[in-house]
């Protein structure tokens, strides 16, 4: 298992994991798969104002990806940022997201941030306790306030105070 920057030719598997998590889970509620150029200018802007994206790589596959990124465009919350923490389904259960989830930490703190922040559905109790390992706690419940596959979907939003 090797945890790394992001490189451009990763992005097939990021893709492959972010299109993935739209058809078949509530973790990302957009419901309609994204190309390449959506993911390589994501990729892009990230690098842009200095956002790491990391892959967990394993075998040679990319397994999972983590991020982060500013969490409203105001000034006035630049020292905040929303997470995303992704792992195939094929690789679901080896350790991935824990691999990635201290170096990402260790990013945001480096890089001098207050808090980062994790919207997750509120029905993903596998998230919400990986996020809670980490030191995260529950700050807001939003009821309702998505919808996708046919049903109104909870948030629940997590907070680290780096």
């Amino acid at each position: 298992m090797l945890i790394r920057e992001a490189a451009e030719n990763d992005l097939p598997g990021i893709l492959y994991i972010h299109n993935e998590a739209i058809r078949t889970t509530t973790a990302i509620w957009d419901e309609e798969e994204v190309g390449l150029e959506e993911r390589h200018a994501w990729w892009l802007e990230r690098g842009r104002i200095g956002c790491p994206i990391l892959v967990c790589e394993i075998d040679g596959v990319v397994a999972g990806y983590a991020s982060y990124g500013p969490y409203r465009p105001k000034s006035g919350y630049r020292f905040t940022v929303e997470n995303s923490v992704y792992v195939r389904a094929d690789h679901h259960g080896r350790g991935v997201a824990k691999a990635l989830m201290p170096v990402l930490i260790s990013r945001a703190r480096e890089a001098g941030l207050h808090r980062i922040l994790a919207g997750i559905e509120s029905g993903n109790q596998v998230s919400k306790a990986l996020h809670a390992r980490w030191g995260f706690r529950s700050v807001a419940e939003m009821p309702e306030v998505g919808t996708k596959f046919g049903r109104w979907l909870d948030l629940t939003y997590m907070q680290l105070d780096l």
